[in-house]
Formats: structure tokens, C-alpha cells, sequence
């Protein structure tokens, strides 16, 4: 689960708009914690045992890791579903 702590929004945007990004975001924000976990970023190295719970507390890390990569500008996905969405709201 992605966390709730995005910025607030630049105060020139609309609240439709900021709502908008914030999906966007998000969604980015998944899709990147999907990739970063396949490419084995939250498992601990060989020979470390980290407890039960390391498992637990690994995904919260990918998450927030994720998060900002995509508040960051991510690879671009974020803002491309953002355009998307707002040129469907405007029909």
C-alpha cells in the first residue's frame, strides 16, 4: 500500500487537477514498487537474517522508496497519465 504523504499541491492548480496528479502519482508509484521488488530491492542479503518481520518492514521500505522515485518524476508515467486524465475531463 502506497502511504499518504504526497506534498500538497503547487497552489496554481486546481483541486480537480491536484487530485488528478495524486492518482497519477500513485499509480506511478505501484507500478515502480512492482519493478523495484522484481529486481530484488527489498530482500536481504544472503547469510542476514532479519527476523519475521523483516519481510514486513522490507515492503513499507519499497513503498516509500517508490513513492518518491515517482514524486521525482519516476520515469515519466505519473505525468502522461495526468495529461491523459485531464484531456478526458475536458470533453
Amino acid at each position: 500500500m502506497i502511504p499518504a504523504t504526497l506534498p500538497p499541491p503547487a497552489p496554481t492548480e486546481p483541486p480537480h487537477d491536484a487530485r488528478l496528479r495524486d492518482a497519477a502519482v500513485r499509480l506511478e508509484a505501484g507500478f515502480l514498487k512492482e519493478m523495484l521488488s522484481a529486481a530484488g530491492l527489498g530482500r536481504a542479503p544472503s547469510g542476514l537474517d532479519g527476523g519475521a518481520g523483516e519481510e514486513q518492514f522490507s515492503s513499507f521500505l519499497l513503498d516509500e522508496q517508490a513513492l518518491r522515485l515517482a514524486q521525482a518524476g519516476g520515469i515519466g508515467l505519473a505525468e502522461s497519465l495526468f495529461e491523459s486524465l485531464k484531456a478526458r475531463d475536458a470533453r
